[in-house]
């Protein structure tokens, strides 16, 4: 069940809830499924935002980007279970979909490159098709973070996004993250449009 509004009877409401999706685990870092956490870091390093309180099934912290307090959350639940967490901080701050940004790794992006979108499908992302499945909604506007194709056809997808980028990959990667960060802020200062002009 979905609540509308950004309103809460908790004693902290937010405006917006930013979700970087990973997997948690030292054996998961740095990888491409991981992305999402990355940008989470940055954003939290540009804002001063602690990353340390346990909740809704995530390491969150809170900050203030662009005049508006915004949870951030690394969910803890592994891709696949993502939705729990969302879940969870949707139905306790009541608010609408339009006001959680996700952010993901993709692998239909070259690495180097990223997508904002305002809302729609999963896209064949599990992490996205369980936010789906458990909040009934697909308005979720949504950072896509570039990691590349699969080398061949046959590599197992699975071993291709839990793999580790080259070092010259990684740091191409590295600039798409702080551009993420900038696309964020924009986006929270309700002007995802202006976001989309800037780096799609």
């Amino acid at each position: 069940m979905l609540f509308r509004g950004s309103k809460s009877t908790g004693s902290s409401p937010v405006d917006y809830i930013i979700v970087g999706l990973g997997n948690p685990g030292r054996q998961y870092e740095n990888t491409r499924h991981n992305c999402g956490f990355d940008a989470i870091d940055l954003i939290a390093d540009k804002f001063g935002c602690q990353m340390k309180k346990i909740r809704f099934k995530s390491t969150t912290g809170e900050c203030r980007i662009s005049g508006k307090r915004c949870l951030l959350m690394k969910p803890s639940t592994y891709m696949n279970n993502s939705g729990e967490a969302v879940r969870e901080a949707m139905n306790f701050y009541k608010i609408d979909p339009s006001r959680v940004i996700i952010i993901f790794d993709d692998i239909s992006l070259d690495v180097g490159r990223m997508r904002i979108r305002q809302k729609g499908s999963d896209g064949g992302h599990n992490g996205m098709k369980n936010i789906i499945y458990l909040t009934g909604s697909d308005m979720f506007p949504r950072v896509k973070v570039g990691v590349g194709k699969k080398p061949h056809p046959d590599y197992d997808l699975k071993d291709w996004v839990l793999s580790r980028f080259s070092q010259s990959d990684r740091k191409v990667l590295e600039g798409v993250l702080l551009n993420t960060v900038e696309a964020v802020e924009l986006m929270v200062d309700d002007n995802t449009q202006g976001a989309m002009q800037k780096f799609n």
